[in-house]
């Protein structure tokens, strides 16, 4: 692999090549292959585009690519191309975000060491000096017995205008380091006859990561597990301190015999691109703190000092081993921890006489802007509309379930819906609302149903869209599309939810957002306890709203039928007898739904006017029929407990039950269990027809209109019902005789 900048590779993550042109595909191409990469990688992007895609395409166009021939294409083209799809450096949060190169900064502060203050550290030349242990020591702490390991030896000699300068070789690499331990071991204290023989004035090296035993490049490392970090600029002993404060995973510490130190750092990078940005990140806290870095060094085949060898009369010898942090991970998380971006605590009497405002609301009573949201409910209930509804009610500054709304800017990420669909429905909840669409200017509608990625993804790109748009609301519908880990780990789903901390904060909206009810009855459990998976998910938001179906009954049904006529009937007549209305439609009248009707038979004649009222109770009483009850509880942080709303869904809108039928119902794992024992017993009438049905199920089943059913084949039906059971069930029934056993049906 040659040595770039930063990978393209992961960059074109971002870029879909089945929505670019013919030129800019062209142009992701050539800037592969301006930046070293292969044929290869443009071809397995472009595979991705299956309409387009033609086999062996990107190969021929391949060799055709010649320097210039597009001009100033490179990779910053798709660099810029991918920034234009929502990536962003992991490092850099900004517009301007870049990979970091060698030489960049880090923005944030990460301060750990001055060095003005730093006190040099004693280091301490071996007076019993045992050179074929030391290398051996080093040998066994850098590698396992069947790595390969490159050294050099062996100089050539330049003329400077500072004397002669001894470069290394090529040097060896076909050797192990098991090997090389065993022949030390036993080369009575010639290192020269195991290594071959040096000059003084040079020194030699040793190559601190395993090769393939081929040669000595950065192609040729099998494992990519240290770096070099070295520096000339600062004295030796402030060097070894300035190690030590920064608590650096060093596997060995090395004199060079001149004016540096050499650490060989641990850092067990998966691959060589992991491996650059972990050497990257080492080198920018050793600048940050005071250390100047030979970023020479950076290269995983690199030579470093040998240990146990003379260098112009000054020993290369092992300082110590195995310091600092136990290895890479744990040292980033030390460094990160240290430099947090936590606000510092505070002291209550610092404000107690000048308290900051509160964040204004946006769902009265309920919601206030800035924080989260959490819409909970089963499948069935309509959550989808429940959101586009509270689109509608904060861009128009209405009321949304009985509560007032702040009128602002509000963005519907909408995961689920294709684009037509999604802008119908929101046309449709418009005209079932009967709001006039006065500010549909406020909603904006992402679309992104085919073109979702995991919420950590998704945060910064939806933050980098939002940041000018000044929305008070951003409504994310539905989350298990943008799901990241295990819905039942509470630190995955903890991970997942402080996504949404991040968009409310950094564009100071509400988030809000729905979730699914667990399997299974909800009706005993409390509000925060309902949302499937963790509890983290109830526990996050400022506002959990829940939603649990009530169970209708036929006469309840009923009810609200006659209600919806009587009114209808009762406006009729304001409409168009508004007289006979005044003189003869008593109070009790009006509850009456056959009285009502009576009267607007009487008192409109036309029948054309009468069927436009009949058609409209028509299409009420089927909205009735397929509306489904629910009642809407909730858990609020910033908030008193509000008292639960009852309401009705009929597609593909929501209203709150004004008439109060809904009030009284009890979810069923919410009654006491008297109430469940009573509504448990059956009347003996309804034990008797429940039984008089099973006989006429199973003869009915059995019965083939010419062949008898016989008693036994009742009761194989039956399973389960002794025989004296079923001749009961006959003899209650007085439909059916048996003779013989045969059972005949009575003639009617």
């Amino acid at each position: 692999m040659t040595e770039r900048e930063f990978d393209l590779i992961p960059l074109l993550e971002y870029i879909d090549p089945s929505v670019l042109s013919y030129q800019d595909w062209v142009n992701v191409g050539f800037a592969l292959k301006q930046e070293g990469y292969t044929a290869m990688d443009w071809d397995v992007w472009s595979q991705k585009d299956t309409i387009r895609y033609k086999k062996g395409e990107c190969f021929k166009k391949w060799d055709s690519f010649q320097g210039g021939s597009l001009g100033t294409v490179t990779g910053a083209t798709i660099t810029q191309m991918a920034k234009e799809n929502g990536w962003v450096s992991e490092f850099r949060m900004t517009d301007e975000a870049h990979e970091l190169g060698w030489n960049d900064t880090i923005d944030r502060d990460y301060k750990i060491v001055d060095k003005n203050w730093l006190e040099s550290k004693e280091i301490r030349e071996p007076v019993n000096w045992q050179p074929v242990q030391e290398l051996i020591t080093y040998l066994e702490t850098i590698f396992n017995s069947t790595d390969n390991v490159g050294y050099v030896t062996q100089t050539y000699q330049i003329d400077t205008d500072n004397g002669p300068v001894f470069k290394p070789t090529q040097g060896a690499f076909d050797r192990t380091a098991g090997e090389l331990i065993q022949l030390l071991q036993s080369c009575n204290g010639d290192i020269g006859a195991v290594f071959g023989d040096y000059k003084e004035e040079a020194g030699a090296w040793i190559r601190f990561n395993p090769l393939d035993g081929k040669g000595v490049k950065n192609d040729n490392v099998t494992d990519f597990r240290y770096a070099l970090v070295e520096s000339d600029s600062m004295e030796l002993g402030k060097q070894y301190a300035l190690f030590k404060e920064l608590e650096l995973p060093i596997a060995a510490l090395v004199h060079s015999g001149k004016k540096s130190l050499h650490a060989i750092v641990k850092v067990d990078a998966r691959d060589y691109q992991e491996y650059r940005k972990r050497v990257d990140y080492i080198y920018q806290i050793c600048k940050k703190n005071g250390l100047d870095i030979d970023t020479q060094n950076r290269n995983p085949s690199r030579l470093s000092r040998m240990p146990g060898i003379m260098r112009n009369g000054k020993k290369q010898f092992l300082i110590d081993t195995n310091i600092g942090k136990s290895n890479y991970e744990e040292w980033y998380q030390w460094i990160e921890d240290l430099n947090d971006d936590l606000p510092d605590p505070e002291g209550l009497a610092e404000s107690w006489d000048d308290m900051p405002e509160l964040a204004p609301e946006l769902i009265k009573g309920v919601l206030r802007q800035g924080h989260k949201l959490l819409m909970a409910g089963p499948s069935k209930a309509g959550k989808s509309f429940a959101l586009i509804e509270l689109s509608i009610a904060i861009a128009e500054g209405i009321k949304w379930l009985g509560w007032e709304c702040t009128k602002g800017k509000v963005l519907y990420v909408n995961l689920e819906l294709d684009r037509p669909s999604a802008l119908h429905r929101f046309k449709d909840v418009y005209a079932a609302m009967g709001v006039p669409a006065n500010n549909i200017q406020n909603i904006d509608i992402w679309n992104l149903r085919g073109k979702t990625v995991p919420m950590d993804k998704l945060a910064p790109k939806l933050i980098r869209r939002s940041l000018k748009k000044n929305y008070i609301a951003i409504i994310i519908d539905p989350i298990y599309k943008v799901l990241t880990g295990d819905e039942n780990s509470a630190d995955q789903m903890a991970h997942f939810t402080n996504q949404f901390d991040k968009v409310a904060t950094e564009l100071g909206c509400s988030v809000i957002y729905c979730h699914h009810h667990s399997k299974g009855s909800q009706g005993g459990k409390k509000s925060m306890d309902r949302a499937s998976g963790s509890g983290v998910f109830a526990r996050d938001p400022d506002a959990l709203i829940d939603l649990v179906e009530l169970e209708l009954t036929e006469d309840l049904l009923k009810l609200r039928v006659d209600k919806a006529k009587c009114a209808i009937y009762q406006r009729a007549l304001q409409e168009r007898n508004l007289a006979y209305y005044q003189q003869e439609v008593t109070l009790d009248d009006l509850e009456s739904r056959a009285q009502m009707q009576q009267h607007f038979e009487k008192a409109i004649n036309d029948i054309m006017v009468r069927k436009v009222y009949y058609d409209e109770i028509e299409k009420v009483v089927h909205a009735i029929e397929i509306s489904t009850a629910w009642r809407v509880e909730g858990t609020l942080r910033e908030f008193a407990k509000f008292k639960p709303v009852n309401m009705w869904f009929s597609y593909p809108v929501h209203s709150v039950d004004t008439s109060g039928v809904l009030a009284d119902i009890q979810l069923e794992e919410s009654k006491p269990n008297w109430q469940k024992a009573k509504d448990g017993r059956k009347s003996k009438k309804d034990k008797a027809e429940e039984r008089k049905q099973k006989l006429d199920t199973a003869y009915g089943a059995l019965f083939d209109g010419t062949t008898p059913v016989s008693l036994d084949e009742l009761q194989e039906y039956m399973d389960g019902v002794s025989e004296r059971t079923i001749r009961n069930y006959i003899k209650e029934h007085g439909g059916f005789d048996i003779k013989n056993g045969i059972v005949y049906q009575k003639s009617k």
